[in-house]
């Protein structure tokens, strides 16, 4: 649940997105919105949990033409862009430090992005534990209820 006697969902959704957009630590967080760490690191938590199920389309890509100017994308006829898994460091709790741990050894989350050729993301699947490879990634981003769809074409 969202939202206390002592901290609106209001104030929830402020510091987290304050955190992402400055790019900041918990505690500068902690320091402008007068909080403890504890409550800005809950609360954090509290809405990705709540955002990573969502998944975003954002564009639709459009494929590389045969007569394609580009000396780079020329030789790939059809193709509407790229996609890759992206591991990112988190802190998670001692007791999913295991399943967050990558080939690595760093604590971290797995997530598929997909790019058109102009480096703008039209899908990106956030959320996977580090240890989950790629493929496994992928597939559950083809089978989900609303799946990511490879446009038609030739």
């Amino acid at each position: 649940m969202f939202g206390n006697r002592n901290t609106s969902l209001e104030e929830i959704v402020a510091l987290f997105l304050f955190t992402l957009s400055h790019d900041t630590k918990n505690r500068r967080t902690q320091f402008y919105f007068r909080r403890s760490g504890e409550t800005i690191s809950r609360h954090f938590n509290l809405v990705l949990q709540a955002i990573s199920v969502t998944i975003f389309y954002l564009k639709k890509p459009e494929p590389v033409v045969e007569n394609c100017e580009y000396e780079r994308w020329k030789w790939f006829k059809n193709c509407l862009g790229a996609l890759d898994g992206t591991h990112i460091k988190v802190r998670v709790g001692e007791k999913d430090k295991v399943r967050f741990r990558n080939r690595k050894g760093e604590i971290s989350t797995n997530v598929l992005g997909v790019c058109t050729r102009d480096m703008k993301f039209v899908y990106v699947l956030p959320g996977w534990d580090g240890s989950a490879h790629d493929n496994r990634v992928l597939r559950d981003a083809l089978s989900r209820k609303n799946p990511f769809k490879i446009p038609q074409g030739n």
